[in-house]
Order: structure tokens, then C-alpha cells, then sequence
């Protein structure tokens, strides 16, 4: 329908939407508080008073909107209710930050400022620039939350008048909103903003589903309202016996999750159980919270068997966002499982409003909550900047959408992890060096391996050792941003000490071959063994790739290379050389596999990024041409893994001079006291050489067994053998089908 509005009716209606925006707000605003959100509104009406949206509306109503939004349902105070009216004044008009600040002050222009900064992400750009825009968006929790609190409500209004735009722009912007907003919203609690953002993001990215699930809900509504009248009338008596002040609401799960647990769990509509649950709000005083809440459920449960594997109690123990209520699933009329919700007035205000809500209740050192334990810990990823940017993203969202488990240490504190983490994982939450020197773990008391994934109430001793370091490996099996950052940052040290010997070999051994070591010998070999950095050729010096006869050869290709330069012309010898250089890369990326478990599967390579051998990818799994390899700077890559997260699959090519292997060898001698001992001493203190299976037996004095080493070459498994040859006692040690 086309806008028709005359002037007049127009600021009749900006009028009636300020009021409106003021007369909820969350905080209690003060004279100066309301003067000055009045002289940004002035300021913002006058700016966008020649602007119009694309429906035809003036602009200032998306200011207020926004500002609403902060207002009300975020529920932040004046400062940013006034940088909300602001925020695309310096973007779209002619005012500067300096003419702001001289008006407002420093804090509200610091706000603007971080919002005009993420505004100016262009959404037409390619995944590596886009990706390092969301870093830079991210960044801003450093300086103010309110910024991302802000942009946040800003995102969710364009959503709420998505419908104006053309169908291009509006999956791409849905997309980006499934993708990053959905879940910021979520982790900083503000539930009803993610949840409604989760359901428009579906009605533009899946519009089919979408309408569908929704027709359904609308036919449903009347049965669920006398369903719900059935189930209060049975609890309602003895809740007033107790003498509780409450209420009880009926809220129907949303659009998104019911179509999210339709495709996990691969049922219909219909079979889909708790599509709504019951909420029992009621008035407690802070000390009796968590008595009534148990007491309430014991009324539930007087009248209805509970589901005791559905049972969540984040009031006890709150999430880290600070979300509290108690959650238990009950067999109801009919036969129909229902969730129903148990939380306080106070409780409920925090799950409706997140942050500012959170702060209402916390006083001096309670400041400190979970949400900014959160946030400080986020900070220390953020300040990581040797992960690549699309690194980053996928990394921070590890911790967004996350359900959480609790965790034991020996001494009976809690920790809160990620679903799915692991001992790794805990043992970095503990502590940086404790992560990093982790040797093994023990689970209720059981030793277990490190890569065991924990559960909710596990109690967990990690045991250390000054000898162990990080593993390349332990990156498959973390699952938290922080184990990962740390990790990679141990690594990287580990691979510049590897580097710095490696370069200190190389010298030692060219000066052997009468081939000095200088810049341009390095750019050549470099070039040689088909690598991109001369860190890249020390490294593989240092840890033994690169054997004595790959440099021979190197240096006889250079002899040869010179002698033919005083023959020939110099392009021809550049043509051979770069021959060369191809047939090494070649042979150095020559297998891709894919998954935890780096399994080799069909695939074909994505005509959008041309993948190459040794370009970080990964795999699509497409209906009809099995699986997609696409880089993961591919232009594709975010609406893929925001829209069909589930259909991605890692990937990676193997540098088979970096790549592992396992190799038996068969043990004969005669069985000294301390034989196996000495066997296994010699085998652990060898550089990145580990034992992944042992067995030996022993009779009258002789003794034969097989140990299984995990070994980086050829040339580090023969030096094993030999040093296990020089142990006293053994008499033949040989690799079994070599």
C-alpha cells in the first residue's frame, strides 16, 4: 500500500510515537533525563527532516523505534535512549562527532561513535573483509556493552520492516541476522529480542517453512488455550492454599525452535511435543526465592508425573548470562508432556530484559555477575590478533549460543563450560598454564583420556607435568574459543623455537655442502621446496621433514642451475625451477579429508572460490553432488554457514611433510628388571614421538612385544630404532610390515 500521510498528519505522528517511546521506559527517568533525550530527538528531527525510508515514511521514525526499543524492552538508561535518537546522525547528515560532543558530551558521542563505525559495514563485501568488520563490531565490548545493546535494537526494528526491501537484500540481511545478531542477543539474555529476531530471520530465509509452522500455530491457538485453562484449574487450589501471589501464562515455543527441533530430531509438526510451555511467576522475597520455587514444584508435581531427564534447575546454579528459573517437564491432561517454567517476579524481569535488569538487582561487589564475568572474558579472546578475522568470528560464536554444563574442581568450586567440552577444555578454564602443561585428567576419581567429553556434575582433577606442551591435535578436540586461542598461541611459540634451531641446522649443514646461507639462497630454496615464508622452511628443518637427501638434491639442482645459466639464457633454467616447484606442492598438499575423524570422502571442488591445495576450506554437502569444497574466504561461505550450519563439514588438504603416522615395531631381548621401562623412557623423551599402544610379554627370561609410536617420518622412526638398539638387553627391534 502506497504512504499517503499529509505533513501535518505526520507530525501529529511523530508526536504521538516520542510519547509513546517515554511513557514505558524501563528506568526511571529523572527532569535532567528527560531534557536531554528531548534535546536529541530535537537535534535528530532536524537532521532527517528531509529523509525518507523506503516505504515512504519519514526517517525519524526509525530513530524512535530504535530508542523505543533501548527504552523499553532493552531498558537502558538516558545516556543511551539519546545515543539510540543519534545514532545515524553522523552517518547520513551533516553534524560531526565534534558538534556532538560540544552538545552532549563525551559519553554519548563515544556511543554514537562506536555505532557509526559497525553502520559502515558494507554488506556486499567478501567473507574475510565482512568477517573482520564483526571483529571490529565485537571490539566495542571493550570500550561499552551499550554499543552492541544498541545496534542490537537497531538490527531488530530493519528486521521488523524487512518487508520494504527487495528479496536479494532481505535474505542477505536475514542471514547475517541468524548469524551473528541472534545469537549476541541471546548471550547477553535478551530472549524475547532473540527469539523474535530468530523467527523473522526465518520468515525471509525460509519463508515456505516459515508460514507453515505459523498457519499451524494460529489453527492450534484456541485448543491450546483451553488446554492451558485445564492444566492451571487442577494447580490453581493449592497454589492458593500456600498462599503464593503468582500468575500463570501460556507462551508458545517459537517458529524457529519448533522448526529447529522438527530437522534435529527428523519428525513432523505434529510430532514435535512441547510446542508451549507454562510459566508460574510469583512474588517471593530474595532470601525465600528458592524455597518457594522448589515448593511450587512440588505442588506441580503433586498433580502431575514429572519427566526426571527433564529436569533443569538454573536457580541453584544461574546460567552465565543470569538467567534463573526452574524448568521441569510434566505428563498433563490428555496425556501431553508440558514444560512448565517456575521463576520470581525478580527472576522473570532478568529473563525479559537480560542486562539492565541485571544490574537493577546487583549492588557493589555484586557487579561483578556472571554477564561481566562473561564479557571479561570475552575480552582476552578479543584481544587475540594473531587469529585470522573469519577465525574469529567462528570462534567467538562457539561461546554464543553454547548450552552450558557445570563442572566440579577437587576442591567443590563450580565451573561453567560449553555442552560438549572437554578436559582440555576445563583444564583452560582453570588456568593458562595449567591448560597448557595438562598431561591427564581424572573424572570422578577415574583416570580418563583428554579428550573426554564432560557432563553436568562431573568432578574433575587434571594432572600436570612441566614436560608436556600443547598438541596440533588438541585444536580437533577443544571446543572453547579460549583453549583454542591458547593452543594456537602455544604452538606458534613452540614452532618458533623449532624455526630458530632449524635455521641454526641449515647453516650447519650448507656450510658442509659449501653452499653459504644467505638471503637470496634461502628465497631459492623456499621456492625450491615449494613452501611461502623461510619460517615455513626452518620449521621443517627443526622438526626433521626436510631430510639430508631433499637438501643434496637442492643443491644439486643449484650447481646444475648455474652451469646451465652460462650455456643457456636464464628464462629457460626459471621454467625448470618453477616445474619443480609445482611437482612440490603437489606432492606436499595431496589428500583432502573431512570431519573429526579426517576421513576421505567424494568430492568436487566449489566453481565460486576455485579452491587450490593448501587453502583453508571447507566441505558443503549438497543434495545432488555430494560434497562441495569451498575456501573459507569463499563470498558464499557466511550465508552458508549461517542459513545451513548443519550441512557444513570441516575440511582440510594434509601437508603430508607435517603429517602424522603410526607405525608398530616388534621387540625381542632378554627381560631385564626395568627392560620395558628403559624401552618406553627412550621413546617418550624423543621430540613429538607419543605411544598409542604397548603390549609385552615375557617367558623364562625372554621377552618379545609390539609398541605402536605416532611418528612425523621416516627418518624419526628410524632414529628411534636405533636408539632402542642401544638399550641393554634388546636384541632386535623391527618394524612390522615395512
Amino acid at each position: 500500500m502506497a504512504y499517503t500521510a499529509t505533513l501535518e498528519e505526520e507530525k501529529k505522528e511523530i508526536a504521538k510515537r516520542y510519547k509513546d517511546m517515554l511513557k514505558n521506559t524501563y528506568q526511571t527517568l529523572s527532569k535532567e533525563d528527560k531534557i536531554l533525550i528531548r534535546k536529541a530527538f530535537d537535534l535528530s528531527a532536524e537532521a532527517h527532516k528531509d529523509q525518507r525510508r523506503k516505504t515512504g515514511e519519514p526517517y525519524i521514525y526509525h530513530p524512535i523505534a530504535v530508542a523505543k526499543i533501548v527504552a523499553n524492552e532493552i531498558g537502558l538508561d538516558a545516556n543511551s535512549i539519546s545515543a539510540a535518537l543519534l545514532h545515524d546522525v553522523v552517518e547520513d547528515t551533516d553534524y560531526t562527532f565534534g558538534d556532538l560532543e560540544q552538545i552532549f558530551g563525551e559519553t554519548i558521542t563515544k556511543i554514537v561513535n562506536g555505532l557509526t563505525k559497525i553502520s559502515r559495514i558494507q554488506s556486499d563485501q567478501d567473507i574475510s573483509i565482512q568477517a573482520e568488520n564483526y571483529r571490529k563490531m565485537l571490539l566495542t565490548l571493550n570500550d561499552d556493552v551499550r554499543v552492541i545493546l544498541i545496534k542490537i535494537a537497531d538490527r531488530f526494528h530493519n528486521m521488523q520492516t524487512l518487508g520494504s526491501m527487495l528479496p536479494g537484500k532481505q535474505v542477505k540481511i536475514a542471514s547475517e541476522t541468524l548469524y551473528i545478531y541472534a545469537p549476541l542477543a541471546h548471550r547477553l539474555g535478551l530472549y524475547n529480542i532473540k527469539t523474535e529476531l530468530e523467527d523473522l530471520g526465518l520468515k525471509y530465509t525460509e519463508p515456505e517453512v516459515y508460514n507453515d509452522i505459523l498457519n499451524k500455530i494460529t489453527d492450534s491457538k484456541e485448543d491450546q488455550i483451553k488446554y492451558i485453562e485445564s492444566f492451571t484449574s487442577t494447580i490453581k487450589a493449592s497454589l492458593d492454599k500456600e498462599g503464593f501471589n503468582y500468575v500463570i501464562k501460556g507462551r508458545t515455543k517459537s517458529i524457529y525452535s519448533i522448526r529447529k527441533k522438527m530437522h534435529n530430531q527428523g519428525v513432523s509438526y505434529e510430532e514435535v511435543y512441547d510446542k508451549f510451555a507454562i510459566r508460574i511467576i510469583y512474588d517471593s522475597k530474595l532470601k525465600d526465592e528458592k524455597f518457594d520455587a522448589w515448593k511450587i514444584y512440588s505442588i506441580v508435581t503433586d498433580h502431575f508425573n514429572p519427566n526426571p531427564k527433564r529436569l533443569r534447575d538454573w536457580i541453584t546454579q544461574p546460567k552465565s548470562t543470569g538467567y534463573e528459573s526452574l524448568h521441569i517437564t510434566v505428563m498433563g491432561p490428555k496425556g501431553k508432556w508440558v514444560e512448565v517454567q517456575i521463576r520470581s517476579s525478580r527472576m522473570d524481569e532478568i529473563a525479559e530484559k537480560g542486562y539492565a535488569a541485571h544490574f537493577k538487582y546487583k549492588h557493589g561487589a555484586q557487579k561483578e555477575s556472571g554477564l561481566e564475568v562473561w564479557i571479561n572474558k570475552l575480552r582476552e579472546s578479543l584481544e587475540n590478533q594473531d587469529v585470522n578475522a573469519v577465525d574469529f568470528v567462528e570462534q567467538f560464536k562457539l561461546n554464543l549460543y553454547a548450552k552450558e554444563i557445570y563442572i566440579f574442581t577437587p576442591n567443590g568450586d563450580i565451573k561453567s563450560l560449553p555442552k560438549g567440552a572437554t578436559a582440555i577444555d576445563f583444564a583452560f578454564v582453570i588456568h593458562t598454564e595449567v591448560g597448557t602443561h595438562c598431561r591427564a585428567a581424572k573424572v570422578n576419581g577415574k583416570l580418563v583420556q583428554l579428550s573426554r567429553v564432560l557432563k553436568s556434575g562431573d568432578q574433575v582433577e587434571i594432572i600436570t607435568s612441566k614436560n608436556q606442551k600443547p598438541k596440533l591435535a588438541w585444536l580437533d578436540i577443544v571446543k572453547t574459543a579460549r583453549a583454542k586461542s591458547k593452543i594456537k598461541n602455544t604452538l606458534k611459540e613452540e614452532e618458533k623455537l623449532i624455526a630458530k634451531e632449524g635455521k641454526e641446522v641449515l647453516s650447519r649443514k650448507l656450510r658442509h655442502l659449501k653452499v653459504k646461507l644467505n638471503e637470496k639462497t634461502i628465497n631459492q630454496m623456499v621456492n625450491f621446496f615449494g613452501l611461502k615464508t623461510s619460517f615455513d622452511l626452518f620449521y621443517r628443518i627443526g622438526n626433521g621433514s626436510i631430510e639430508n637427501q631433499q637438501l643434496k638434491k637442492y643443491v644439486n639442482q643449484r650447481s646444475n642451475a648455474i652451469m646451465h645459466f652460462i650455456k643457456t639464457k636464464m628464462n629457460r633454467a626459471t621454467a625448470i625451477t618453477e616445474n619443480t616447484i609445482n611437482e612440490e606442492v603437489n606432492s606436499n598438499y595431496d589428500m583432502l579429508v573431512f570431519g573429526k575423524n579426517d576421513e576421505k570422502l567424494l568430492y568436487s571442488i566449489a566453481k565460486c572460490c576455485k579452491p587450490i591445495p593448501g587453502d583453508q576450506v571447507f566441505g558443503f554437502i549438497t543434495i545432488k553432488e555430494a560434497i562441495k569444497v569451498h575456501k573459507h574466504n569463499c563470498p558464499n561461505a557466511l550465508s552458508m554457514q549461517s542459513q545451513y550450519a548443519y550441512r557444513v563439514i570441516s575440511a582440510k588438504w594434509i601437508d603430508s611433510t607435517q603429517q602424522g603416522y603410526k607405525a608398530s615395531l616388534h621387540i625381542t631381548g632378554i627381560d631385564n628388571l626395568g627392560l620395558v621401562n628403559d624401552v618406553t623412557k627412550v621413546i617418550s623423551n624423543n621430540l613429538n614421538v607419543n605411544i598409542t599402544n604397548i603390549n609385552i610379554s615375557g617367558d623364562e627370561g625372554f621377552f618379545q612385544g609390539k609398541i605402536t609410536v605416532h611418528i612425523k617420518n621416516n627418518k624419526q622412526l628410524n632414529n628411534l630404532i636405533q636408539q632402542i638398539k642401544k638399550i641393554d638387553g634388546i636384541e632386535k627391534v623391527e618394524r612390522e610390515n615395512a
